[in-house]
């Protein structure tokens, strides 16, 4: 995670916090530092002020859950040495409840509290938070400020306005969608401090911020502004590389939308890891929020992957602009950081904005319908390694719990399938005329993002809005424990499924089923239970062998996901060598790169498919 502290100079934190409001309502706000400079042991000081309290008490919090994360991380067990000081700078009693909360006495007494905050790149396995979730301080060079880990909030005082004043080197800047109020220089240029309003406390935590040496792009998308902010620690990659890509997919993504979207600015801050797992992010992808994204990624990758990676997982977080963000539930709306109750619609929030990301690549002619065909099958694949008859919205609701927390993954894969399910459903019983991205734009203008609604009664909405049958697929399919009967759906397109070789990875037949294993000293080997690859058979690798080496780098536990991403860059032609360990002896196995197939299923194109057939088939893909 990446944590970032304040500690501004005595005399300008004093004026910030007595003298500064809210010029439009005339309430005071509640005033938060983060000292960028004053970095101790890898941590970041935060002060908060929170004005004058009434009560004779108050409760002081750091998220449990921040929304789309949909698990439990604990921010607040990385936050240390938490005082409170009255107006005099005595300290005031503090009782820890929790890793979360803290309890304060003496609220009218209460002037300030201060802590410390650790970041969570630098924790073993990162605590369990995900990386694009989480923070980073690296003095002098890297702040990723996922500001839910740093900045906390009093009880009854979420609605509040906020002031966020960052004191920051000079020569670092701030990327992020927010737009900085006020910079004031200090100490003869040195050192700035970045003053930002705040309407309430969610927007505090819907605006990460990642302060880096200047590495930016920006580009103009009908009325909407990107800003592409990039840290990579080498400078392999910079901004200006991944600018192009990113403007072809979100002109992409804007027409496909039409008018569903009104963002005015959108920011891009992709974090790119140099030790994965050392000390540094260690698991990848992004998290979303209303008007920007954090994108972690390892800065090893190659330059084709990493654009292919950003054009998928970009795409999925701005999406994400139509739902949750665009069209919610009251529990995401008043989302509750430390109590929270959890949404039964992820086969919309998540499920649908994942479809979306792949659907509008083959709307948009990005990529071709074989490619459209091949995603939704591997998703039909992965899924299948889940619970098939858990109902949907109880999967959602409880997310949290036990039995349930380890089908999360399965939101990408099932819940996009439901939405790919509903489409074409819609398209048939609308003659083609209305689909899902239809039934989106009709939602928001029901609903929108100031006004949440019931969770009970989407479901009834969603019929209202288009057919009686809607309500059986609901019932069947998301609410029910029936699976999706696929090959129904696609006969209705004029697709089906057929037995072939498959293109499959190197060492990953498919994202559930790798082809190597590990024992418990680390070492890697060859699958016992899992047919090998064209690759592996032309090399003369065998179920069993463990792999020693590959064009003379050693590999085990330490670096298997270097080996992973390594392999994927490999080229067709390009010489290999391979040491492997077999019955005791090792045996060196050499060959040309070729490109690896499995025998599997595919989902293609039925010849002779009837005119209604590929009429829907088009109206599906093509809108």
């Amino acid at each position: 995670m990446k944590k970032v502290l304040y500690a501004l100079a005595l005399s300008v934190s004093l004026y910030a916090c007595k003298t500064t409001q809210n010029t439009a309502t005339g309430e005071q706000p509640i005033v938060t530092e983060l000292d960028l400079v004053n970095v101790q042991d890898d941590r970041v000081m935060v002060t908060i002020d929170p004005s004058e309290f009434t009560s004779d008490s108050t409760v002081f919090y750091i998220p449990k859950t921040v929304p789309g994360t949909y698990s439990t991380s604990n921010y607040g067990k990385y936050s240390e040495d938490l005082k409170a000081y009255d107006y005099k700078g005595r300290e005031l009693e503090v009782i820890k409840r929790d890793e979360n909360s803290w309890s304060i006495p003496n609220a009218k007494k209460l002037d300030k509290i201060t802590y410390w905050t650790n970041d969570t790149f630098d924790v073993p396995g990162e605590g369990g938070i995900y990386s694009m979730a989480g923070t980073n301080i690296l003095k002098g060079q890297n702040f990723l400020l996922n500001l839910h880990g740093f900045v906390g909030y009093f009880e009854g005082m979420k609605e509040k306005t906020y002031r966020l004043e960052i004191k920051r080197p000079a020569d670092l800047i701030a990327g992020s969608a927010l737009n900085v109020a006020q910079s004031i220089p200090l100490e003869a240029g040195n050192y700035v401090t970045d003053v930002y309003s705040l309407n309430r406390y969610f927007e505090v935590m819907d605006n990460p911020i990642m302060y880096a040496e200047p590495d930016t792009a920006s580009f103009k998308v009908q009325d909407m502004e990107v800003l592409l902010d990039v840290y990579s620690p080498s400078g392999k990659f910079s901004a200006q590389d991944i600018k192009p890509a990113m403007e072809r997919m979100i002109s992409a993504q804007k027409r496909f939308l039409g008018d569903v979207d009104d963002t005015q600015k959108y920011a891009i801050l992709l974090y790119l890891s140099a030790t994965p797992g050392e000390g540094d992010a260690g698991n990848f992808g992004a998290l979303e929020h209303h008007s920007s994204t954090v994108v972690v990624l390892p800065e090893m990758m190659s330059a084709e992957e990493l654009e292919k990676n950003m054009i998928d997982i970009v795409s999925h977080e701005f999406f994400h602009i139509v739902t949750p963000l665009g069209v919610h539930s009251n529990e995401i709306h008043y989302f509750d950081y430390n109590d929270p109750k959890m949404s039964k619609h992820l086969w919309m929030y998540e499920g649908v904005t994942e479809y979306f990301a792949n659907l509008f690549q083959v709307n948009q002619g990005l990529i071709q319908p074989e490619d459209f065909y091949r995603r939704m099958y591997e998703k039909i694949t992965t899924a299948r390694n889940f619970d098939d008859t858990m109902p949907f919205t109880e999967m959602s609701e409880n997310i949290l719990e036990e039995g349930y927390k380890e089908s999360y993954y399965n939101v990408y894969q099932k819940g996009a399938l439901i939405g790919m399910a509903l489409d074409i459903r819609l398209r048939e019983l609308s003659d083609g005329r209305m689909g899902i991205l239809d039934l989106m734009k009709k939602l928001t203008e029901k609903y929108g993002k100031d006004r949440p609604f019931e969770d009970d009664k989407l479901i009834p909405t969603i019929v209202e809005m288009t057919y009686p049958q809607i309500r059986e697929f609901f019932d069947k399919y998301v609410s029910g424990p029936t699976p999706i009967p696929y090959e129904q759906f696609f006969q209705k397109v004029g697709l089906h499924f057929e037995e072939a070789q498959v293109p499959v990875g190197f060492f990953l037949k498919d994202q559930a089923s790798p082809y190597i294993t590990l024992d418990q000293n680390g070492n890697i080997f060859m699958r016992n239970d899992i047919e090998l690859n064209s690759f592996h058979k032309e090399l003369g690798l065998q179920k069993g062998d463990q792999i020693k080496s590959i064009n003379g780098t050693q590999y085990s536990r330490e670096n298997i996901y270097d080996l992973i991403t390594t392999s994927m860059q490999w080229k067709e032609g390009e010489d290999i060598s391979i040491v492997v360990e077999r019955n005791g002896e090792e045996i060196t196995l050499e060959a040309k790169i070729s490109e690896p197939t499995a025998p599997g299923m595919r989902l293609t194109e039925i010849p002779g498919a009837s005119d209604e057939q590929i009429e829907l088939r088009h109206a599906w893909l093509k809108g």
